[in-house]
């Protein structure tokens, strides 16, 4: 999976910035390709890490757990038996 921005070491990553904005003005690329509602899906099932609430309207991730995403999808991606 290519990511088209690159990731600080620590931080927090807003839903946005996850999934991607085309109508932020430039368009903010996706880090995962899926809409907002399947992000949501996989993170209820598990597929998708956990959210940090930190105020009841601001939701966000921590950017080593969706590295580790990254990684994780990166290597399923290429097992094809």
């Amino acid at each position: 999976m290519a990511i088209s921005t690159s990731l600080p070491n620590k931080g927090f990553l807003r839903i946005k910035q996850i999934v991607g904005n085309s109508k932020a003005t430039p368009p903010q690329p996706a880090i995962i390709p899926v809409c907002a509602a399947t992000w949501w899906a996989g993170v209820k099932t598990g597929r998708f890490p956990k959210p940090i609430k930190l105020g009841p309207r601001t939701t966000v991730w921590r950017v080593e757990d969706i590295q580790a995403l990254i990684t994780k999808l990166g290597k399923e991606g290429g097992n094809h038996e």
